[in-house]
């Protein structure tokens, strides 16, 4: 039977059981979206630039949850009102409206967290 101590070095050398920790802050999980989710490279594109401003234009620049007039565009967000899932013909397809970031960020966001979650066809 062998020993504690002559185990120890042979610890370090195990395998991790559950694979790599994931990313620690919002830096590191969003690098590692921008990696696995096509979408994250739709949002860079000048095709998603343009869509965006003409739903921003078509809605007048208004939050439509709060019915906020928002004339910086960079408190815009051009929401996609069903989750694309990474899905292109809903990404580009889908129903979108105009939201301020403090609508999307809190009351949006907390409804899409109630919906379930996966690819459902």
């Amino acid at each position: 039977m062998a020993k504690l101590s002559n185990l120890r070095p042979l610890l370090g050398a195990m395998p991790a059981r559950l694979g790599t920790p994931g990313p620690t802050n919002e830096r590191e999980r969003s690098a590692l979206r921008s990696k696995t989710e096509p979408s994250f490279k739709w949002y860079n594109s000048a095709r998603w630039k343009k869509l965006r401003m003409s739903v921003l234009v078509r809605d007048r620049f208004t939050c439509r949850m709060c019915k906020r007039i928002e004339p910086n565009t960079a408190n815009l967000v051009a929401d996609h009102v069903i989750p694309h899932r990474n899905d292109p013909v809903e990404f580009w397809e889908g129903k979108l409206q105009t939201l301020c970031r403090t609508c999307h960020s809190t009351a949006k966001q907390k409804a899409e967290s109630s919906m379930p979650k996966g690819v459902w066809y």
